[in-house]
């Protein structure tokens, strides 16, 4: 007996070792690894293009550009190239690349508490709160932390109310949707879609979304007059189908349509919100309130994820402890950089820059041969043009010359292209990227 337990704690005793050589292999390999990186020259545009095509999915197609810094209204790749970014994220950074308040916000509750979950209180959450829901004038704030998040939450909130509040038979709630509309590319999102590209291959889609047409508001009393509608989901402004803007009057008919049928109007302003037309949210161009309201993109100026779905006590407290959640969403991080991002909307008066330098690149856009450019069209600092395509230049070719002319734009739906810098943007420097765009276009 005695022989076997020193022949085991002999093999112990060599596992040991062999565990401590491995462990201290293990980190001269990783030390000389770190070492190697160090020491290596930087890669080329080619070989980061390179890297992402073999590492990564192949869900996006991106321009050719490989870029490591940015601040303000300018980003730089990384052969040191100075450029005019003129898609901001999508309109996520609204505020500007790095905004030093934003960052700093960022910084000083990174170092000091970033996640408690909800299954806990934290001091930041309701400072939050109580921010968020006083500046855009509603009862409750549910956080989440992308923009399609906030959207499925919406809906989720929508069927609720509609089964204990409306009376609609379980099950058999409706959303509807425009065609043409585009809030993501989760399951739910894409079952709303009416573009191939996001739905195709993906089915069996979600039940209970139904599609109407953009801006057409007999179409839309029709389809709300169907007992069981619990929603309308719609952009005021549809930004990925190439920034459309309705008729004005449109949506103060929603709002009246939907007080009418007893259906809760959802304005999606994850793109069109937060100063980016010109107003705080887009739909205050017709002064309606929406019963929900979503956000996202600039609410953390591009620093962070971080969404949000606003509504009244009568649609948020219809969903009870349980029924929905998010490990990070409302996280202390979130809360202090969603609050110094809106801080930043006011203090520095960005809806009101963005509709004065909007007002600008539009009348020089609308400078440019209609031979070329067919269609220019938008609200604040969110626009875009149609090009006229031909077997010489397309959208995509004229992207590829704005960025050899220092100004990055990104075409959508083959022919049109967004123009929607960050709202920081002054006079003197638009005038600078219409000069680049006109000069760009003319080249063809």
């Amino acid at each position: 007996m005695n022989g076997m337990i020193h022949a085991s704690r002999g093999s112990l005793s060599l596992a040991a070792h062999v565990l401590r050589r491995s462990f201290h292999s293990g980190k001269c390999l990783a030390s000389s690894a770190a070492s190697k990186l160090k020491t290596d020259r930087p890669l080329t545009p080619e070989e980061i293009y390179a890297r992402e095509e073999k590492y990564g999915a192949h869900n996006y197609h991106p321009l050719p550009v490989a870029l490591e810094r940015g601040e303000g209204i300018y980003v730089w790749d990384v052969e040191g190239n100075r450029f005019y970014d003129f898609l901001s994220a999508y309109s996520a950074v609204n505020q500007g690349h790095c905004h030093p308040k934003i960052i700093a916000a960022l910084n000083a509750q990174a170092s000091k508490l970033t996640l408690t979950s909800r299954a806990f209180y934290n001091e930041v959450l309701g400072a939050y709160e109580e921010y968020i829901t006083t500046m855009f004038g509603y009862d409750k704030v549910l956080p989440m932390n992308t923009g399609v998040e906030s959207g499925e939450t919406a809906c989720k909130l929508a069927r609720k109310w509609a089964y204990t509040v409306k009376g609609v038979p379980k099950n058999k709630a409706k959303i509807i949707f425009a065609n043409g509309n585009f809030w993501g590319r989760t399951l739910a999102a894409i079952s709303s879609s009416t573009d191939p590209s996001s739905y195709e291959g993906f089915g069996p889609y979600m039940p209970g979304f139904e599609l109407v047409p953009y801006n057409d508001i007999p179409s839309l009393e029709k389809a709300l007059q169907d007992p069981n509608v619990a929603a309308f989901m719609v952009e005021p402004i549809q930004g990925e189908a190439g920034v459309v803007v309705p008729d004005q009057g449109y949506l103060t008919k929603v709002r009246e349509l939907c007080t009418k049928y007893n259906v809760l109007f959802i304005a999606d302003e994850v793109q069109t919100g937060l100063a980016r037309t010109g107003r705080r949210l887009a739909v205050d161009h017709e002064d309606v309130r929406p019963d929900i309201v979503t956000l996202g993109k600039a609410l953390s100026g591009g620093v962070y994820p971080v969404s949000a779905v606003l509504c009244d006590d009568e649609v948020m407290l219809t969903i009870k402890p349980g029924e929905h959640g998010s490990t990070f969403g409302g996280n202390p991080v979130a809360c202090r950089v969603a609050i110094a991002a809106l801080q930043v909307l006011e203090d520095e008066k960005l809806a009101q820059n963005a509709q004065k330098m909007g007002e600008l690149l539009r009348t020089e856009l609308r400078k440019l041969p209609v031979d070329i450019v067919t269609t220019v069209r938008g609200k604040g600092l969110l626009n875009a043009i149609i090009i006229k395509e031909t077997k010489d230049y397309d959208a995509w070719k004229v992207c590829l010359r704005l960025r050899d002319n220092g100004l990055l734009a990104k075409p959508t739906h083959g022919d049109i292209i967004r123009f929607a810098p960050p709202l920081t943007i002054k006079e003197d420097e638009l005038r600078k990227c219409a000069d680049i765009i006109q000069r760009t276009i003319m080249s063809f």
